[in-house]
């Protein structure tokens, strides 16, 4: 039999040469497939012909187009997409993302990653994305609902709560969810609550589900050091980004003690000797719609903006990228280890950098991988699917104990995985092979589709 490694590195040429310009698909792939050799040694019924060709195909692949008027009544046209990549374990499951650097390249190496995401969580949910370049930001309530109202007009022929399951990501927030829902409420005429995922609390969402991405990743990282015999308590904290992911991320490290003093956007980032004032941030945010300039003028002198830096030069204990992919790179990595970092968390969705990855785990940094780390948010979302099913509402306290639940036995099956094959503490290893395995099991199990 050649070996599986030859065997794998032929697949992932074939795989970029099919899917050519597409540079962070091809990252996804490769980061998974070069953990996989072990697997198809240890497993020969993995190495089946077809079966990461599959994998590696999404089951459906949805472009569209999406007219809209602005305010002036200028005629817009954007681009629509679904991937819809793999429903072996349930319906396809992932987020919206609506922002200029989406294309279908972007939608698949984010479907791609939502496949091992979801089975990570054992929830029973597929791996699906979508989104559209449509930009978000600076444009009236009016406008953002006649864009979304169009959008679900195409839509909402590819999802339903059997079929494809969409939620929130970066540009898609509860104002975008409810005028999403209201379109597909309005076309369909049914009171389907569990098409879409995010909603808000008094319509069909889940309790802690705004929260739960950023709350999941503080947990893998408290998980994570706690193996090492280490907490978050009293530990200082750089984060990157200021949507929702960051917030809650700060929220949660500051419930649990820790001294988070950074958050960024696309204009800069801020340090906060003081730590982040939580409340003045997400005023900002999430009631004006600002920037994180805006929160050093107004926090005072604690507080100071850093124009186009990299909020990787600040020295922490912690990190947590939860931003947007590829923003954490080699330089930044070396920093971040000259500073004394203990773990990494991924709030984004692959945000660090492969040689960035390398690096961090050479010097015995913790790495939570996305994949492992951010589940905590799609993880939220299939228990709203539940809730939905069964026409019943639960406490924050039950949510929140589920969540907490969920991200201790991601950890554990990514640590006992890495230790089964060889690679101990390498959670990238053991989340690639744990999510693999739950995912390949069920497609051989139901045959060649």
């Amino acid at each position: 039999m050649k070996d599986p490694k030859d065997r794998l590195d032929s697949l992932r040429a074939g795989i970029e040469r099919r899917n050519p310009a597409q540079p962070e698909f091809h990252q996804a792939v490769r980061e998974v497939l070069d953990t996989l050799a072990p697997v198809f040694r240890a497993r020969p019924e993995y190495a089946v012909p077809g079966l990461v060709e599959r994998l590696t195909e999404p089951e459906r692949q949805i472009v569209f187009r999406v007219p809209w008027q602005d305010d002036h009544g200028t005629v817009h046209v954007n681009r629509g997409f679904r991937v819809e990549f793999n429903s072996a374990l349930g319906p396809y499951k992932g987020g919206l993302r609506f922002h200029p650097s989406v294309d279908i390249g972007v939608v698949k190496f984010l479907g791609f990653e939502q496949i091992f995401k979801n089975a990570l969580t054992g929830l029973g949910i597929g791996g699906g994305k979508g989104g559209s370049d449509f930009d978000p930001r600076g444009r009236s309530d009016a406008e953002v609902m006649r864009f979304c109202q169009s959008f679900m007009t195409e839509l909402h022929r590819h999802i339903g709560e059997h079929t494809d399951v969409p939620a929130g990501d970066i540009g898609v927030g509860g104002r975008e969810i409810g005028y999403l829902f209201g379109q597909y409420r309005r076309i369909t005429n049914r009171w389907e609550a569990g098409v879409l995922t995010g909603k808000g609390t008094g319509w069909g969402g889940s309790q802690i589900r705004p929260q739960a991405t950023g709350y999941g990743s503080v947990l893998f990282a408290a998980e994570m050091l706690q193996r090492q015999g280490l907490g978050l308590d009293g530990r200082s904290a750089v984060v990157s980004g200021s949507g929702n992911v960051a917030l809650y991320t700060i929220e949660k490290l500051q419930k649990l003690g820790a001294y988070p003093i950074t958050c960024s956007d696309s204009e800069g980032y801020v340090v906060d000797d003081k730590g982040i004032d939580l409340d003045l941030l997400k005023q900002i945010k999430e009631v004006e719609r600002g920037r994180v300039g805006a929160y050093a003028e107004r926090r005072g002198a604690s507080a100071r903006f850093v124009p186009g830096g990299r909020v990787w030069e600040v020295a922490g204990e912690v990190a947590f990228p939860s931003a947007t992919q590829n923003e954490l790179g080699a330089d930044d990595a070396r920093a971040l280890i000259a500073s004394g970092v203990k773990a990494v968390s991924e709030g984004a969705n692959m945000p660090t950098t492969p040689e960035a990855v390398r690096l961090f785990q050479e010097a015995g940094v913790a790495f939570g991988p996305g994949k492992a780390a951010n589940a905590g948010g799609v993880a939220v979302s299939a228990l709203e699917m539940s809730q939905n099913a069964a026409r019943s509402a639960w406490t924050s306290q039950r949510v929140e104990e589920e969540l907490a639940g969920i991200m201790r036995d991601i950890h554990q099956v990514c640590h006992e995985t890495a230790e089964r094959y060889g690679a101990p503490g390498d959670y990238v290893t053991g989340a690639n092979i744990a999510g693999f395995e739950r995912v390949a099991d069920a497609m051989l199990a139901q045959g060649v589709i």
